[in-house]
């Protein structure tokens, strides 16, 4: 049984790669797609930290691709659960590029995946509650809900009345 709380920073999961030719488009930038796979892989691990269990990728928010990421930069991800909730985790990760040689360190990425904990035969099980303690951590927790609930109207899987977090964004003139 997953425990009932557990601390952001335990999720925590970093990984660097240096781009290789391999990984790079004709212009000697690191692929869109492949900077998506590693991070799905970097996410998943920081929701397999928090629930202690296997996860599927439910979604990914926008991903935009702010500067390149030249062909031998060295590319550090960093992803962290900022809440959970039945069974699914929202993980925020950010990529930064590296070029040894100058010292220049850029953000380059940043989105927010959604993973859903999974039992043996691949149905929904309940994770351990996130527990906030630093500001960054609490700034992301609180706005956690707006953006699963953004998601899900999107999906038409709620309605915009339901979205107790964001009905001022669709009704700006409507009082609570």
């Amino acid at each position: 049984m997953p425990a009932k709380t557990k601390p952001a920073k335990e999720s925590l999961a970093t990984m660097t790669e240096m781009v290789l030719p391999n990984d790079t488009n004709t212009l000697n930038n690191l692929m869109g797609g492949r900077l998506m796979h590693l991070m799905d892989i970097v996410a998943a691990i920081s929701a397999q930290r928090h629930s202690n269990r296997v996860v599927v990728t439910a979604s990914v928010d926008n991903v935009s691709f702010s500067h390149p990421i030249a062909l031998g930069d060295v590319v550090t991800l960093k992803a962290q659960v900022t809440r959970s909730f039945n069974s699914s985790m929202e993980v925020h990760i950010s990529v930064t590029a590296e070029h040894i040689p100058s010292g220049k360190k850029v953000l380059t990425n940043q989105a927010f995946f959604t993973f859903v904990a999974v039992d043996q035969s691949g149905n929904p099980i309940s994770v351990p509650e996130l527990l906030p303690e630093t500001p960054e951590e609490n700034e992301l927790y609180e706005a956690a809900l707006r953006r699963r609930q953004l998601r899900l109207i999107l999906a038409g899987r709620m309605h915009p009345d339901d979205a107790t977090e964001l009905k001022s964004l669709f009704y700006p003139n409507k009082k609570k």
